[in-house]
This record gives C-alpha cells, sequence and structure tokens, in this order.
C-alpha cells in the first residue's frame, strides 16, 4: 500500500513538464512581487504612539502640571486600546506621550485621541495654545537630519525661508510626522517700554497692552450687492510696520511711540545650532510610527537636490540619514545569501560527486527563495534584515527535502531498481519523513507568529517566510526531484571511488562501529549525553543576556546636562569644551562631522551628534570610541555628559541617552524625589555597572514667587488681568496679538527696555491703574519671595513620577544594569515608592517572558504534530526527548564565542527545536518501516541509523555550512547576524553527535512499548480483507 496522497511522486514521474511548470509559476509570482515588495530595517514593530503637546506661554511647571497636563492625561486615559501614559510639564509647556496596545490602528487611535482632547480644551485656561497630536513619539531621534547655511541671510530671514519654502515641502513627505527646527529665531515685532516715560505720561503697561492689542484692525463689514454685481467692503487700520504701531494713540494724545520703541527683530535664541563650529539652523525630520525609513529617506535626498537647485543662495547639507545604515545592511545579508548559496551547492556536489546530479537538489533553491517573496508580499509583509536572514537560514533547509529523497533514489538505483521505478518508490519511502519534518518546522515557527508583544511582531515575517520556505522546497522535492532523478542515471561513476567516497565510506565504518557500542551500552550513552546537557545549563547561567547585540551604527552621540536655571550662554561655554575633546577625532578621520545642538528641548541641554567614518575606514568600532569619549567627558566641570551609540530597535521611552530608564512613583514629589535621591546616590557610590545617575525632578531651578495680597486688590480696585499683563511684559516679554505682513503672521511682543528691571524690588516700582483711574504701585500689593522649585514635573500612568536615567558602563548588558537597579532599589526604596522599567528595560523583561512562552508552545506544538503524524506517542517521545540537547549544544556554542543571549540568537534557539526534530523523524520513521517489515528493534533502529547518516550529514553539513557566512560577517548590522549564525552554526554542529547517537539509544529504549504505524495500517487491512471474505461467504449463496 503507498501512503495516502503519496500519488504526487507517481504524478510528477508521469508528467515531468506539469511539474516543471507548477513550479515555475510560483518562481514568478515571486519575480512580480520582487517588484513591489517595500524594503526597511526591521519588520514594522513600531508601537502605536501619538504625542499630544500643548503651550501655556510663562507658565510654571506646576501650573502647567494642575492646569493643563492634568486635564490632557485624563482625556487620553478615554481613549480606547491605551496602553501607558507618561507625561512630562515643563515651562511654558506640557507634552503627554500615549502608547497604544500593539495592533491597534495608529490613525484611528489618533482621530480618538484628537477627538478627546478637544472634547476638554474648553477647561484648559484661555491662554493655552498650539494644542497639537502628532502620530509620533515627540521624543523620537530624527532619521534624516539637514543643517541650513546661508552667507546672503541673518538668521531671521534665513528662519523665515526656512520655515516658508523647506519646512512645507518636507512636511508634505509620506510618513513624515513632524519637522523639528533648532537654532530658528522667528521675526517680531518689538515694542520697547522705557519705564520711567511711562510714569510721566501716567500710564500703565496695561494701558499700552490695551492700546496694541488694536493695532491689527482689519474687520470684513458686509457687502453691496446690486442686480448685476456684488462689492465686498472691508474696514482696515492695520499698524503693520513699526512707523504705524509708534502712532496708535493710547490715550488722549499720547502715542505709542512716546513711551515705547518699536522695531522687527528676531526672537531671543532658544536654542544654538551648529556645524563644525559653524552657525546653522537644525532641521530634525521625524517620522510617524508604522511609516518606511528609507522611503522617507529617498523623498528627503531627492527634496533637497531640488531646494539646493532652486535656491542659490542657502545651502541644505545631510548631516546624518539613519536609511544609510540600512541600505548598507540590506546589502550585507544579500551578499551573505549569494555565498550561503553557493556553499550549499558546493556541499551537495561533494557529497553526490556528479554535477549534473547537484542541480536537482540545487532547483529546489531560486523556487523555495523567490516564491517566498510572493508570500510576503501576499501578506504585507517587508524585505528587512530578519526576513533576509531567514532566507539564509532557509537555504540550508531548503535543500534538506531535496537531498533527503535524492539520495533515497539514488540508494534503490545502485540496487538495481530501475530510475522511474526507483524515483517513484524512493519518493513514497521517505514522502512521510518529508511532510513530518516540514509540518514539524512549521509547527515551529506558527506560535511564534501568534505572539502579541514586541517580540512575537518582530519574528512574526522571520517565521511565516521559513516556514513559506520549506513548504515551497517540500513541494519541489516531492515533484521536480523525482522528475529529474527518473531521467538521470545516478549510479553512473559510482564504481571510481574518489578521495571524497573513500573518505566517508571510511567514516560510515567508524560510525557504524560506534554506534553498536552505543547500543550495547545504552545507560552510559545516555549518562554520557545527561551530563553534557547539565553543563549547559552552568554555561547558560554565565551567559549576557540583552534585547539586542551592540551595533555599530556609525554614529556616536554625546549629551550633556547642566544645573537648572542655567542660561543658553553658559551651556555654549560647555559645548565649545565638548567638541574641543571631540576635535581629535575628527582630525584622525574617525569622526566625519560635529552636529552641535545647544539647548535641546531644555535650555541646560546639549546634544551632539557626530557620525563616524566608513567601516572600512575606521579600526575602531562605534562602541570603543564612544566609551574613549565618555571617559574624557567626565572632566569637564559643571556638566554631566556621556558619549553613545544607539542600537535598531530603540525602544526609549523619551530619554535622551542609551542606559537604563526607571520611573519611581508615589504620593507626592517631594517624599518620590527623597527617594529618587537617595538610589542616585547609592548608585554613585556603590555600583560597578551604573554611572551618572541624573534626576528629572530637581528643585534647584531659582524662582522669584511674587505673592499678590487679593484682598488688597479687591480693597483698591485694581483687576488681576493688569497686574499679569504688567508682570508678563515687564519680566520676559508678553505676545500680545499677532500681526498679518506680507502673508505672514508676525506678534507684536511687549517688553521692557534693557536694563529696566535689574533688581527683584525693580518690579515692586511698576504702576497698575485701579478701577477708579488711580495709579496703584505694585509694593502695594505684592511681597516677592526666592525660593528653588522642579524645572520639570514628570507623570506615568496618571501618578507623580521621577524618572531616573544613568549609563551603563562598558562591557555590562541591560540584564546587568536592571538586576543591578533592582538590587540597590530593594535596599533604598521605601514600601510607598514604586520602581517601574522604561524604555529598553522593560522591553527586554517582556520579551524574556514572551520568549519562554514560545519555547513551551512549539515544544508542546512539534509534539502534537508528531503525535497526529507518528499516530503513536513513542515516536514523537524519542524525538523530542533529544530537542532540550539542541539547545543545550546551542548554549555551548554561545558561551564558548561569548555572544549574548539576545533576541537574534533566541530566534536561533527556536528555529534549532524544528532543526533537531527534524533529523530525529529521519531516524525514527525509517526505523518504524524496517520494524513493519518483521525486523527487531535493536535491528530496525541500528539499520536505519547507518542507512540514513549519509543524508543526515549532508543536510546537517549544509545548514552548518549555510550558517558560516553569517558568523563571518562584517560591516553595517554584523551583530545581528553573527548572534543567530552562531546559535545555528554551533548548536546544529555540537548537536550532530547527540541526533546520531542519542536518538538511537532513546528509540531503542522506548520503541517496544508502541507498534509502528505501518504495522497497524498492515493489520487494518488483513483484518478489512478477512471482513469482506466473510461478507462474501455470507452473502454468496443468496445470489
Amino acid at each position: 500500500m503507498t501512503p495516502p496522497g503519496s500519488d504526487l511522486p507517481a504524478l510528477a514521474v508521469k508528467r515531468p513538464i506539469l511539474a516543471v511548470v507548477l513550479n515555475l509559476l510560483v518562481v514568478i509570482a515571486g519575480l512580480a512581487a520582487l517588484m513591489a515588495v517595500e524594503v526597511r530595517e526591521l519588520p514594522d514593530v513600531d508601537r502605536p504612539i501619538a504625542t499630544v503637546r500643548a503651550v501655556l506661554p510663562g507658565a510654571a511647571p506646576e501650573t502647567v502640571d494642575a492646569e493643563v497636563t492634568s486635564v490632557l492625561e485624563g482625556a487620553a486615559a478615554r481613549v480606547s486600546g491605551v496602553r501607558e501614559i507618561r507625561s512630562s510639564s515643563e515651562e511654558n509647556s506640557a507634552r503627554i506621550r500615549v502608547e497604544f496596545n500593539p495592533g491597534v490602528d495608529l490613525d484611528n487611535a489618533a482621530s480618538d485621541l484628537r477627538e478627546a482632547v478637544s472634547q476638554v480644551s474648553r477647561r484648559l485656561p484661555d491662554r493655552v495654545e498650539q494644542v497639537s497630536v502628532v502620530k509620533a513619539d515627540d521624543d523620537a531621534e530624527a532619521i534624516v537630519s539637514l543643517a541650513v547655511v546661508s552667507d546672503v541671510y541673518d538668521q531671521q530671514e534665513l528662519t523665515r525661508r526656512i520655515e516658508n519654502d523647506i519646512v512645507p515641502e518636507l512636511t508634505a513627505i509620506d510618513g513624515v510626522a513632524t519637522v523639528n527646527l533648532s537654532g530658528e529665531r522667528a521675526q517680531q515685532l518689538r515694542v520697547v517700554i522705557d519705564p520711567i516715560r511711562l510714569s510721566r505720561f501716567g500710564l500703565t503697561v496695561g494701558d499700552v497692552a490695551d492700546a496694541l492689542r488694536q493695532a491689527p484692525f482689519d474687520v470684513p463689514v458686509g457687502s453691496f450687492r446690486s442686480t448685476d454685481q456684488q462689492l465686498i467692503v472691508r474696514a482696515e487700520a492695520t499698524a503693520a510696520t513699526p512707523e504705524r504701531v509708534k502712532a496708535v494713540i493710547i490715550q488722549d494724545q499720547t502715542r505709542v511711540g512716546d513711551v515705547a520703541e518699536a522695531f522687527f527683530a528676531p526672537a531671543d535664541a532658544t536654542s544654538f545650532t551648529r556645524l563644525d563650529g559653524r552657525e546653522v539652523i537644525g532641521i530634525g525630520v521625524i517620522r510617524q510610527a508604522r511609516s518606511n525609513t528609507i522611503n522617507i529617506s529617498d523623498a528627503v535626498q531627492e527634496r533637497v537636490a531640488q531646494l539646493n537647485e532652486r535656491f542659490e543662495d542657502l545651502e541644505i547639507t545631510v548631516t546624518s540619514d539613519e536609511a544609510e545604515f540600512i541600505r548598507q545592511s540590506v546589502q550585507e545579508v544579500l551578499l551573505t545569501l549569494t555565498v550561503t548559496v553557493l556553499i550549499v551547492v558546493g556541499v551537495i556536489w561533494l557529497f553526490l560527486g556528479k554535477f549534473r546530479a547537484t542541480l536537482i537538489p540545487s532547483a529546489a533553491i531560486p523556487a523555495a527563495l523567490i516564491g517566498a517573496v510572493a508570500g510576503l508580499w501576499l501578506f504585507g509583509f517587508s524585505i528587512n534584515i530578519l526576513t533576509l536572514l531567514a532566507l539564509v537560514l532557509a537555504t540550508g533547509l531548503i535543500v534538506d527535502d531535496a537531498i533527503v529523497v535524492l539520495e533515497n533514489i539514488h540508494r534503490l538505483q545502485s540496487k538495481g531498481v530501475g530510475r522511474r521505478a526507483a524515483a517513484v518508490i524512493g519518493s513514497r519511502q521517505v514522502f512521510f519523513a518529508v511532510v513530518a519534518t516540514t509540518a514539524v518546522l512549521v509547527a515551529v515557527f506558527v506560535p511564534i507568529s501568534f505572539l502579541p508583544s514586541t517580540a512575537g511582531r518582530l519574528f512574526r515575517e522571520f517565521g511565516f517566510l521559513l516556514a513559506l520556505a520549506v513548504v515551497i522546497s517540500s513541494f519541489v522535492a516531492l515533484t521536480v526531484v523525482p522528475a529529474f532523478a527518473a531521467r538521470l542515471d545516478l549510479t553512473s561513476g559510482d564504481d571510481a571511488k574518489g578521495p571524497i567516497q573513500r573518505t566517508g565510506g571510511v567514516l560510515a565504518r567508524s560510525y557504524a562501529a560506534l554506534i553498536r557500542q552505543a547500543l550495547n551500552h545504552p545507560w552510559v550513552t545516555a549518562g554520557i549525553c545527561v551530563l553534557a546537557a547539565g553543563g549547559a545549563v552552568f554555561a547558560g547561567m554565565a551567559l549576557d543576556r540583552e534585547l539586542t547585540p551592540e551595533e555599530d551604527r556609525g554614529v556616536v552621540y554625546v549629551w550633556a546636562g547642566g544645573p537648572d536655571g542655567v542660561g543658553l550662554e553658559y551651556m555654549d561655554r560647555q559645548a565649545d569644551r565638548i567638541e574641543a575633546i571631540l576635535q581629535p577625532y575628527i582630525d584622525r578621520g574617525e569622526i566625519e562631522s560635529l552636529l552641535t545642538v545647544v539647548g535641546r528641548w531644555d535650555p541646560n541641554r546639549i546634544f551632539i551628534t557626530a557620525p563616524l567614518a566608513p567601516y572600512t575606514e575606521r579600526d575602531r568600532t562605534q562602541s570603543q570610541i564612544a566609551a574613549e569619549i565618555s571617559a574624557s567627558l567626565s572632566d569637564i566641570p559643571g556638566v554631566r555628559a556621556s558619549a553613545f551609540g544607539r542600537g535598531g530597535l530603540s525602544f526609549g521611552g523619551g530619554g535622551q541617552r542609551s542606559g537604563i530608564e526607571v520611573a519611581l512613583t508615589g504620593g507626592d514629589y517631594p517624599s518620590i524625589f527623597e527617594a529618587a535621591r537617595s538610589l542616585a546616590d547609592r548608585l554613585d557610590q556603590e555600583s560597578d555597572i551604573l554611572d551618572n545617575p541624573e534626576i528629572s525632578y530637581e528643585p534647584t531651578q531659582p524662582q522669584l514667587s511674587i505673592q499678590i495680597d487679593r484682598r488688597r486688590a479687591a480693597d483698591l480696585g485694581v483687576p488681576l488681568d493688569q497686574l499679569a499683563v504688567t508682570l508678563r511684559a515687564m519680566v520676559d516679554g508678553e505676545n500680545l496679538v499677532d500681526l498679518n505682513v506680507n502673508d505672514r503672521a508676525i506678534p507684536i511682543v511687549l517688553e521692557s527696555e534693557t536694563g529696566a528691571v535689574r533688581d527683584p524690588a525693580d518690579l515692586r516700582n511698576l504702576y497698575v491703574r485701579a478701577n477708579s483711574g488711580e495709579l496703584i504701585p505694585l509694593s502695594a500689593l505684592t511681597t516677592i519671595i526666592e525660593q528653588g522649585v522642579a524645572a520639570e514635573l514628570d507623570r506615568t500612568e496618571q501618578r507623580r513620577a521621577i524618572e531616573l536615567e544613568a549609563d551603563i558602563l562598558d562591557g555590562f548588558t541591560i540584564a546587568e544594569a536592571a538586576d543591578e537597579m533592582r538590587r540597590l532599589a530593594a535596599d533604598t526604596l521605601p514600601d510607598d515608592i514604586e520602581l517601574l522599567f522604561e524604555g529598553e528595560a522593560e522591553t527586554l523583561n517582556q520579551a524574556t517572558r514572551d520568549l519562554i512562552l514560545t519555547y513551551v508552545f512549539a515544544l508542546v506544538i512539534v509534539f502534537l504534530v508528531l503525535a497526529a503524524q507518528f499516530e503513536s506517542l513513542t515516536g514523537p517521545l524519542v524525538v523530542m526527548l533529544t530537542v532540550p540537547f539542541a539547545l543545550a549544544a546551542a548554549v555551548y556554542a554561545l558561551f564558548l564565542t561569548g555572544t549574548s543571549l539576545n533576541i537574534f540568537s533566541q530566534i536561533g534557539l527556536v528555529m534549532l527545536i524544528g532543526l533537531m526534530a527534524k533529523n530525529g523523524i529521519l531516524v525514527v520513521e525509517f526505523a518504524d518501516q524496517l520494524r513493519a517489515e518483521g525486523k527487531s528493534v535493536r535491528e530496525a533502529i541500528e539499520e536505519a541509523a547507518i542507512i540514513r547518516l549519509r543524508p543526515i550529514a549532508m543536510t546537517l553539513i549544509s545548514t552548518v555550512l549555510g550558517a558560516l557566512p553569517l558568523i563571518l560577517a562584517t560591516g553595517a548590522g554584523a551583530q545581528a547576524r553573527i548572534s543567530i549564525g552562531w546559535t545555528v552554526f554551533g548548536g546544529l554542529g555540537l548537536s550532530a553527535a547527540f541526533t546520531l547517537f542519542l536518538t538511537p539509544v532513546v528509540y531503542l529504549g522506548l520503541a517496544r512499548f508502541g507498534t509502528p504505524r505501518a504495522a497497524a495500517e498492515e493489520r487494518l487491512a488483513s483484518e478489512l480483507e478477512a471482513a469482506d471474505a466473510i461478507v462474501l461467504r455470507e452473502n454468496g449463496p443468496a445470489q
């Protein structure tokens, strides 16, 4: 009897052209898909994140926190699908970062968020402006950074050109969330009051402000209509020039020009930006979550070229581009793939010794690899580093099925069976094994795809592509291979023994002798294997754990923070010192340029981007250069500074550094701050892993608190808004109203003359007008107190929080850093303060939990699939008992090569479950066939092990050597390829011993408790025949 469905090989032998055409159709579909499928660095694992920003001019952090942040957070919390909310309140602004659950549609979520924000907008203070919702993490790094420089324009004119002509071009690119400027200084119309002249005319700041609010007078008053036409009427008295603003009347005959000067001027600098010491305006292009970096980069480069052609008086240069690394990585993996294909074909040729025979299994490679791309396009997946890695690893697996079929046909041909018969029978004999191994490999990768977390979404495309490639290759193995093999004499030249054949013969005889010894002493064999696996447990404990291996992306970032309250000029001097430390690296050619932003987010922050020379032009890695720079930065007094590189999987929650981030939450800021301060002190004093701790909350920002006596103000009839406008104008300048000048909105800013307010006491000498018209000095209503406050107030999950960031010293992983943080926090933090990990540490914890779940799922599903196929429990049990030993072999490989246990090496481990099970199936299935023919368990397993040595060795060597280019990887993204390469190369290589010796020993011990499926089928067939005979006897006489 032939197994059901195994007529496929017979059909292929009868109709070879049909078999070839079917496979060619798969290849054509793949080639068509290749044109349409998108290319990116990693699968779309962006967390769905939106950011809400709001500006409340002149407000202190406490005011922003109470009146703006808490209201907007409440609105965000009501949107469905929210996973986490984090916010920070600073002077003038609030920022709320809303992260949604994986799988939530970001467009819909952002629309819901906008709706929720608009519903609470009436509860916000009247002066809140620019409430915006952006589909990205607002702290995200720019994927393309540009610098604009001009020898013709000053800063304010250059800012105008950028805002009018360049930013709209970049924002229009598909996938761009927002465009951030740094170093820009927009134009303002400044009205500068002289307090002495003001008091001489008996006027107050409020009087001037009221008059200026009427400056943009442009009123549509309707239209005249007749039967034939319509005439629009517009009343206009806009004061749009400094001269006309000065002519605005305040009271009686007193004009603005009598008490103040008016002129156009650039806004005060909020940041300085330099490119290699030259003042520029920086542009950062932030991509939307779920958008394609390469597409955006290509579009930005194209627009920059067009803009440079259009504007001769300014120059736009690209200072850094994330897509460069991605393009190089993809090229490197494609090169690896080519080398792998050549190696695998070479291995087959060595074993078969005949070029024409080599072409048969090699045909499976293009069919499966290109055909799998059609599946990518069909499911909306992308070509990325992980899917290309899947193709590299699949190359070794794809030919496995073809090798198994071809080797069996060759064995039958050498026994004298005819070519066509050998092709059909040989394929039928291994039909079940091929289908079983394919089902097992698919069963391993499918559960990974259903994990909802980051790890699941990261591996979904990887697992899907591998499974699809293996399915296509098994189809090729059961159609094209028998069709071609039926037309080739595979035994020609077998008698001519080359060195490879002679070596193979010696090894086969040696193995036969060794396997007999192993089966004669099963307990000894099992004991040695168990001891080896036990050692792997201890080796596994010593492995470094991290989310991703350290990558060399060719960019070093330098971050520096100064004390709260310092100005831009102070930080600019510190930036000069940092640049002086980096200058020798530029002179040596290791760093190509420096883009320095002083005042990044806050005035006391410096951020420097230093792109490194290409990989081939420098001797040291990114991490070595960053570690050396960090050591030098610690000598600069007055700032905390560190240098670092970033990985491809950046899961930061807004941290500007590459270390570890945690949030401490509790009831009130002072008690949380006390706990955070204690933890930071312990990190400084005791930790050998963490360094440079920084707390987001420092009550050191100097603040003048002007306490207004409300009762006294009411008694004297002074309106509070008069007090507010006077103080705002005299302290920081009051943005009163926007003028329309040449189609541009230019704000009128009312401020005091430089030097008019030199001392807090001078504020008390100002006057405000009471309702009665009388002038009241501020000293009659206010008292001034000096105090220190926090410059930033954070919240996590709508609870008050203080964030703590620290650098991880060179040589330590994120997992060790997280353990160190837990150890110190356990002894330091009081019971009412909770420690929450953020960014990469949080993702690592989640990914570790998910992967353990994946291993359990993979093992259970493989066992169930095997049980269904073998129709018994003993066969699957034999296969499954050997799987942990493959994982043990991989752990040894990682331990001996110093590779960490990261997301990439974990993929390799999951893959090993399938590969090890596959080799076990080949032996167990053949032994079952021999037992069905009447052989004893011992004879069956010994013969099966010896006969199956050649296909197992061929498939193992092709897969192991297929991973060799991954280990030897260099260039962009090499670290990820090395991690996965060592797991497969070392794991499979070392586990060969377990497959070849432990599987037969376990089979010998367990097989006697079950009957082979073939025997059960034969018994059923004989019983059915007997039943038919009985029915015929009974019915015979009646007929």
